[in-house]
């Protein structure tokens, strides 16, 4: 009448990595939707994102220091001016900021993740 299913397949693990891999080709995906000044400036934004990412470093405090987010983003639109043509200064700065914020904001999530203890 009724079968009996192993152990395994009656209380399966959740599948929490194909749930990151999942988010993570979401993201590249909405990411290769950007028009084309951010797409020009988005690996300036990761490479100093990269450079301040390590551990104990202050994009992961609770109140990241402004004036800090503020030089990562000059440092990223000075290389991106450097190497880049036909880009607006003053869009530029505006625009940098904003892609460094929403990709700190992303790499904070994803630690916050990775951290988390599940005792």
């Amino acid at each position: 009448m009724y079968e009996k299913l192993p152990y395994y397949m009656a209380y399966p693990m959740p599948f929490s990595y194909d749930d990151d891999r999942t988010e993570r080709l979401d993201a590249e995906y909405l990411k290769s939707l950007y028009p084309d000044m951010p797409r020009r400036i988005l690996p300036y934004v990761e490479e100093e994102c990269d450079r301040m990412e390590y551990e104990n470093s202050m994009i992961y405090d609770r109140y990241p220091d402004k004036l800090q987010i503020r030089l990562m983003c000059r440092r990223a639109c000075e290389n991106a001016a450097a190497h880049e043509k036909d880009l607006d200064e003053e869009r530029l700065m505006e625009l940098t900021g904003v892609m460094l914020c929403e990709e700190l904001y992303r790499r904070r999530c994803g630690q916050r993740r990775r951290s988390r203890r599940f005792w």
